[in-house]
């Protein structure tokens, strides 16, 4: 049977709220049909976004590493990262261990290509976009892509850390806009490429057109751990 592994913590919300999802979306009847999951919770990595932007000069592969390694040793058979920004050292901490980590960014483009979207638009930190994570691989898919300009990615990060990180309702509105901007650019699927996205997804209505990276990866967890998956989970496009 195999077990996946969590490194989690960044932020605490959304690995919780990512377990929930695992559990929701796995085809199961009873407690003994669910996935073997080991998480170490890790809040104390040092901020992504503010270390790629040359904020901090803490680096969090030292300690998300020791995690890998941890988990590898304890039998995981693959590790889940629910935080979209810290896909950047996805090689270094790849590195680290034998086994696989599953790259959400790229299994969040495949699945946009295999429900035909043609272009995106991608909400994430700062951190995210300027690293052009999401953009390469959409690129690879074949997808075009759109981001906000400086005002609106301004929005984005107000609701990312401002709203959701500091325990705040989320200010819809500002949402909205971003979006409706994204819109004008051609895109036809809103990514939410930031994990504190997904609780607003979680709470509120995104309306359609929008992909939460963090189903994604909770669908790919599943699939790699060779359970079934709810039919309801085959597409996560909001309809």
């Amino acid at each position: 049977m195999k077990s996946l592994g969590v490194i989690g913590g960044l932020g605490p919300m959304a690995t919780a709220y990512f377990l929930e999802l695992i559990v929701k979306m796995t085809e199961a009847s009873c407690d003994q049909e669910h996935l073997d999951i080991t998480i170490l919770n890790r809040p104390a990595v040092p901020d992504r976004t503010a270390c790629i932007l040359g904020k901090s000069k803490e680096s969090p592969v030292p300690m998300m590493a020791e995690a890998a390694k941890t988990l590898e040793s304890l039998g995981a058979s693959c590790i889940a990262v629910p935080c979209i920004t810290s896909h950047y050292y996805f090689r270094e901490l790849q590195k680290a261990v034998s086994i696989p980590f599953i790259h959400l960014v790229k299994e969040t483009a495949a699945h946009l290509k295999e429900n035909g979207v043609k272009t995106a638009g991608i909400l994430a930190t700062s951190g995210t976009v300027s690293t052009r994570l999401f953009q390469q691989a959409l690129e690879a898919e074949g997808i075009g892509w759109a981001v906000p300009d400086e005002e609106g990615q301004q929005k984005v990060m107000h609701l990312i850390y401002e709203n959701v990180k500091a325990g705040l309702p989320p200010e819809l509105p500002l949402f909205q806009e971003v979006c409706a901007g994204l819109r004008q650019k051609g895109a036809e699927c809103m990514i939410l490429g930031c994990t504190e996205l997904s609780l607003i997804k979680r709470d509120f209505p995104v309306g359609p057109g929008c992909l939460d990276a963090l189903e994604v990866l909770a669908k790919r967890s599943i699939e790699y751990c060779e359970k079934p998956l709810r039919p309801a989970y085959l597409s996560l496009i909001t309809r």
